[in-house]
């Protein structure tokens, strides 16, 4: 960024504001307040009403959203994927980093200020518990000083119990999605020593929210976090930052009333930096701890106005648009992206389109070869395995596509698999001898539900001969 003088005290980029001399700095952010701070709590709400209420719901007996890493098993909207749909994953997963690399680049990091949920809930749960129990920034600061006596006493038991009971909370949540809420309500009703694995769990990651929570805080942000360092490679003059107009701004002064203003329009009242839960001052420029939650433009905003001078001196621009009054500029890097971006998403969307509700493999049994059959006749023995990824139990009966020779089942003519499981068993195809033409043969195996054709899997025939007519 520009500078307006050529002294200017850089010295704040050498350290993060969180640490002083080696020690751990405090942050104790005034409680924020502003038309941007609403919409976040808005938004805010709708996340965690989405986040508490979608373990609970169902689609079809089944939780509607899991993430089963233990038993492999991932429901996504509904829809079940298993082991081989490892693919989509990794697909999705790539198209999420193209989407995160592209946003950044153009609207910087307000995706940790307004969506991570680190953010949402230090910001819209603990922080605001923080100031029930113990008041404002300035009645923390007094709290934390004076001695324990009965009122420090009854405030830090309270902070640190709710604290907990949230975390708890919150700790039922996040497991319901990888084990599921039955197997979650299930520690409650049939008991620990049925369900050691849950209380192992929930011990865990209770410790962990809650120490995060009362103690690191913003650190997981600032030392944790890869995504504030990918900034710095990712930010150029033109993505949309929280940025603090420094042409307008400079020289800082305070506010006189009645006076002729011959300063600019930065009053010097710190109050940006007061409200900052990360503890920088944001007129310095772009720095790594800031996470674009916008507390300093509401707080920029409000004084600006009960001075009478303008709002927007802390605002969402770019560099050069602040620097050379520039608008946000469509370029190069971000078409790639986007084309790039666009391509992945067709690609997942046609995968997702094309996912069967069935994969299946047919291959003939290893270790054996054709077999003459009365008749003048040639079978060949094949194993089949079926993954059912419905919420439905399937029957299913094979059919050979073309007319050159038939199916005949070991054992039941009719393969059930259990909805969200594996099925398997053996078949025989036979052929006339005088229909084979070569010694592979290339057929073409039909599943059928029903009457519902679900799927057509390729295999191979082997004959006698390699003698082509």
């Amino acid at each position: 960024m520009k500078d307006t003088d050529e002294n200017k005290d850089e010295s704040f980029r050498d350290s993060i504001a969180t640490i002083k001399d080696g020690k751990r700095a405090w942050i104790f952010a005034q409680k924020p307040k502003g038309k941007l701070y609403n919409k976040r709590s808005v938004l805010s709400l709708v996340y965690l009403v989405v986040f508490f209420v979608l373990p609970f719901i169902k689609f079809g007996g089944e939780p509607f959203f899991l993430i089963d890493i233990p038993d492999r098993k991932f429901i996504l909207f509904g829809a079940i994927f298993w082991p081989q749909d490892t693919f989509i994953f990794v697909l999705a997963m790539l198209t999420f980093i193209v989407f995160i690399v592209l946003f950044t680049v153009v609207f910087g990091r307000v995706f940790c200020g307004w969506a991570c949920p680190q953010t949402v809930f230090m910001e819209m749960v603990f922080r605001k518990i923080e100031y029930w129990v113990e008041g404002d920034a300035t009645h923390q600061k007094v709290l934390n000083k004076q001695p324990y006596n009965t009122e420090k006493i009854i405030k830090k038991s309270a902070k640190i119990s709710l604290f907990f009971i949230v975390s708890y909370i919150i700790a039922n949540t996040f497991l319901a999605y990888i084990i599921g809420m039955d197997s979650v309500l299930a520690f409650y009703t049939e008991g620990i020593a049925k369900n050691a694995g849950s209380l192992i769990s929930l011990t865990i990651f209770t410790t962990i929210f809650f120490l995060v929570y009362l103690r690191f805080r913003e650190q997981v942000c600032i030392v944790v976090c890869p995504y504030g360092r990918l900034q710095g490679v990712l930010l150029d003059r033109n993505s949309i930052i929280v940025a603090y107009d420094y042409i307008r701004g400079e020289k800082r002064g305070k506010f006189k009333k009645n006076e002729t203003r011959t300063n600019g329009d930065c009053i010097d009242c710190a109050q940006c930096v007061k409200v900052c839960p990360t503890g920088i001052d944001i007129r310095n420029g772009t720095q790594l701890e800031c996470i674009n939650c916008t507390a300093c433009i509401d707080a920029c905003d409000h004084m600006m106005e009960s001075v009478g001078l303008p709002k927007g001196l802390v605002r969402f621009d770019s560099e050069n648009g602040i620097a050379n009054n520039q608008k946000l500029t469509f370029t190069a890097r971000i078409k790639a992206y986007s084309v790039v971006l666009v391509l992945l998403l067709g690609v997942l969307l046609a995968l997702l389109i094309t996912r069967t509700d069935v994969a299946t493999t047919i291959l003939r049994t290893p270790g054996l070869l054709f077999q003459e059959q009365p008749n003048n006749q040639i079978s060949n023995l094949y194993n089949i395995k079926m993954v059912n990824k419905t919420h439905n139990k399937l029957s299913i009966t094979l059919k050979l596509e073309s007319d050159m020779g038939r199916i005949d089942m070991v054992g039941n003519k009719v393969i059930t698999v259990e909805k969200e499981s594996v099925g398997s068993s053996e078949f025989f195809i036979y052929i006339d001898r005088d229909k084979i033409r070569e010694r592979k043969t290339k057929l073409n195996v039909t599943l059928y539900s029903g009457d519902k054709k679900i799927q057509t899997v390729k295999t191979s025939f082997l004959g006698p001969i390699s003698i082509k007519h």
